[in-house]
């Protein structure tokens, strides 16, 4: 069972909701998806098989396809039963002791994982959008459609909107934002400005370090049966080493929808290589301190980067 304040942790920083909102239908989809990334984790850490670096909200959402909260939730907990601890710097850290005992246990197979609702759900709702659909949704129909209770719905519906992807009307239900041309267009057009500032304003604050490894995360295999390896962080290293709130502040109100768009970009292979490859040519070029060609190919790429959305003529 969670502690009262956990739970109002994740509301707050999640949903932007009050905690009330949780029912027994939400509670228990947290749970079953945390007890599953706290299991495995244990079993993984315990044979290995996870670097330290990857021990982060971010890695770690990634690594499992889930949204942050239930990984938050699991890491709290491994903290509480002393299988991880944060150090000063507040980086998290193995406790080699504690995990030792877990080593016969990690030898048993590890279940399925859960199905997480949220990413089926914006799965479902960019597939609509992108399709230039503009509908509205109702809570009940749709809690009925994915099995889930009508606050689980409400609570992820809510986590969208503070996406850009739905919008509550009042009496009419949750408008789903259709995509269109002329907004990506214009979005691109700004963000190609405000973030070569952003590059101009970091160049005295990157780290090579955090640049070579988010090189090393943009790799194309020599086959195409093995996946492919993208680290988008390098956009927002960027923003954020900028050190300007207006830009932050920009892209953090306006840029989540097209983040998703994105990414759902990146699951044709085609255009995931072009991405890849335009990533290392901007990473060679900072990690280089070749300031004139990071710029040139960061602008090329910003415009060019969309292959797939760009042929979707609505």
């Amino acid at each position: 069972m969670m502690k009262p304040h956990t739970i109002y942790i994740v509301t707050n920083i999640t949903y932007n909701r009050p905690r009330q909102l949780f029912d027994r239908g939400a509670m228990m989809q947290i749970l079953t998806l945390t007890s599953y990334i706290k299991a495995d984790l244990i079993a993984r850490l315990s044979r290995d098989e996870l670097p330290p670096e990857s021990l982060t909200l971010a890695a770690l959402s990634d690594h499992y396809k889930v949204s942050v909260t239930p990984i938050y939730h699991a890491i709290n907990e491994l903290i509480e039963e002393g299988y991880l601890y944060r150090e000063k710097n507040r980086r998290l850290c193995v406790n080699s002791d504690r995990i030792g005992d877990a080593r016969t246990a990690a030898l048993s197979p590890q279940p399925a994982p859960p199905e997480d609702h949220f990413k089926r759900i914006t799965d479902d709702l960019l597939t609509m959008s992108l399709k230039g659909e503009s509908l509205f949704l109702r809570e009940m129909a749709s809690a009925k459609k994915y099995g889930i209770s009508r606050t689980s719905l409400r609570n992820i519906f809510n986590r969208l909107a503070g996406d850009g992807m739905l919008e509550n009307v009042p009496r009419r239900g949750w408008k789903l934002r259709s995509f269109n041309q002329h907004d990506l267009d214009a979005f691109i057009e700004v963000r190609v400005v405000l973030e070569l500032k952003a590059l101009d304003l970091a160049k005295g604050r990157l780290d090579r370090q955090v640049l070579q490894k988010i090189l090393a995360g943009n790799q194309v295999p020599a086959t195409d049966d093995e996946p492919l390896q993208i680290d988008n962080s390098l956009h927002e290293y960027l923003i954020k080493q900028s050190d300007n709130y207006y830009i932050i502040s920009f892209f953090d109100r306006h840029g989540r929808y097209f983040d998703l768009l994105f990414l759902w970009e990146s699951n044709d292979r085609a255009a995931a290589i072009q991405e890849i490859q335009q990533h290392q040519r901007i990473l060679a070029a900072l990690l280089e301190e070749d300031w004139k060609t990071a710029r040139k190919e960061l602008e090329f790429h910003l415009r060019s980067n969309h292959p797939v959305l760009s042929q979707l003529k609505r």
